[in-house]
């Protein structure tokens, strides 16, 4: 444990005082938009003064991920990747933090500029699509995004609306700096271990047949198959206080796969400590977790 870091302090201010290239795979999960106020110190972004994740709009909140991510990418060597959990927002106006209005059916967010209303415009109940944001925003700041996770929750807490259906499923992605990077192959246990699959069709595209004859044969792969991109791990009873815990179980895949023996972790947000607990626990050397 002597290898461990915790500095407290703001992500962006302390990233920007690491080394570059010195961090082998960030795995972090940011304050969600507009649904908690965690109670800690306005931070002067520039454009606005406040907490990440109570900005005035979603936009506010990409960019000033993208500020925190720039620098994350910065310290992450070549060889490097980046997971990132992110949940998704709904617009309405119970619970919300974020200075909007409801506007002929839309949520309309206040400009920073002349505290007049701009065009930015979510309607009523829909989906923010902050993941989907997040992704494309990270897709032009240069990260290659190569793999979306689907993080399936079987236990996840009930709801009481009746008008859609229960989100029992958070993202999580998998992004690199370089088209080449450390990669540990992961694997699971073949749901059918012994089944074969025929695929006895021709399919053609630009003259070349695929699929042609092939024969899949589980029972030559050991019961192990490479490691799918949904994950079926149950959230877990939160005995600290904190609202968003990890289930160390979802930690332990990024981890394995794209931290090399002796290499180093980093959490820009470090929460309960959950990724740090995880990596010491899979004897890997622990950067600085950023509260």
């Amino acid at each position: 444990m002597s290898n461990q870091k915790v500095i407290i302090g703001n992500s962006l201010d302390v990233l920007r005082s690491m080394e570059s290239e010195s961090v082998d795979v960030c795995v972090t999960s940011p304050p969600y938009w507009a649904l908690r106020d965690y109670g800690s110190d306005p931070v002067d972004w520039g454009d606005w003064k406040g907490q990440l994740g109570l900005e005035p709009s979603p936009m506010d909140y990409i960019n000033h991920l993208m500020m925190i991510f720039d620098e994350v990418k910065r310290v992450l060597k070549p060889s490097g990747a980046c997971w990132v959990n992110i949940g998704d927002t709904y617009s309405t106006n119970a619970g919300q933090k974020y200075n909007g209005n409801f506007i002929n059916g839309k949520i309309t967010f206040k400009s920073k500029a002349s505290g007049k209303f701009d065009t930015e415009t979510i309607r009523e109940k829909s989906l923010c699509q902050i993941p989907s944001r997040f992704a494309i925003a990270m897709s032009d700041h240069g990260w290659i995004l190569r793999n979306e996770i689907i993080w399936h929750k079987p236990n996840v807490m009930p709801v009481s609306v009746t008008d859609r259906f229960t989100v029992d499923f958070e993202k999580f992605y998998f992004f690199t700096k370089e088209p080449k990077y450390y990669f540990n192959q992961q694997f699971e246990d073949m749901i059918l271990p012994n089944a074969k699959t025929s695929f006895g069709s021709t399919k053609t595209g630009n003259g070349n047949p695929t699929y042609s004859g092939n024969v899949y044969d589980a029972g030559k792969l050991n019961g192990k198959r490479n490691k799918r991109t949904v994950w079926t791990i149950t959230t877990h009873p939160n005995p600290l206080d904190h609202c968003a815990m990890f289930p160390p179980a979802l930690i332990e895949t990024p981890i394995k796969a794209c931290c090399p023996p002796g290499g180093t972790v980093l959490d820009p947000f470090c929460g309960s400590g959950t990724i740090a607990i995880e990596a010491a626990m899979i004897a890997r050397k622990i950067a600085p977790g950023l509260k």
